[in-house]
Order: C-alpha cells, then sequence, then structure tokens
C-alpha cells in the first residue's frame, strides 16, 4: 500500500456536514439546448426553468448555475472584445 505522511491527512478529511458536490457532466445534447437557449436570453426563471430542466432531465439547480456560470462567461468575451476593439483603435 501507499504510506501517507501526516501532513496530508488534513486534506483527505470532509468538512463535517458539508458533502463535496459532485461536477455534473452535460451531454453534448443538454449544451447545445443549453447554448441555444441562453442566445434567445440570458436570463431564464421560474417556469421557463423548470420546464427546460426538465426536458433536458436536469435539475432546476443544474440549470439555474448553467446559467449564471454562463453569463460570467458571457461578461468576460464581452470585456476582452471591448479591449481589442480600443487596443486596434490606440
Amino acid at each position: 500500500g501507499f504510506l501517507i505522511s501526516k501532513c496530508c491527512l488534513p486534506l483527505l478529511k470532509a468538512k463535517p456536514g458539508k458533502a463535496k458536490r459532485v461536477r455534473t457532466i452535460f451531454s453534448s445534447e443538454q449544451l447545445a439546448r443549453l447554448e441555444q437557449e441562453f442566445a434567445r436570453q440570458q436570463y431564464l426563471v421560474g417556469q421557463e426553468r423548470c420546464l427546460l430542466a426538465s426536458s433536458l432531465h436536469l435539475t432546476e439547480e443544474q440549470v439555474k448555475v448553467w446559467f449564471q456560470n454562463r453569463r460570467i462567461k458571457w461578461r468576460k468575451q464581452s470585456l476582452e472584445q471591448q479591449q481589442a476593439k480600443r487596443a486596434k483603435m490606440g
């Protein structure tokens, strides 16, 4: 077996009461549909989010978090494009 030094042991212990969330792996079909909906509107709430989650066999929380993360990516891309335009202009 492997020997683990005592200094590594705290890294292996999970915090009490906090289970580590498993990362969701989206299928290509799910991603395509999520991107399609995002292109239509950047905010999805209520009934729309519920219906989309149901049709993709995801939870509302998964759809909500995907949209939050996608908006961050979208803002970052927009900012980079603006900076590139300014750099071209001088």
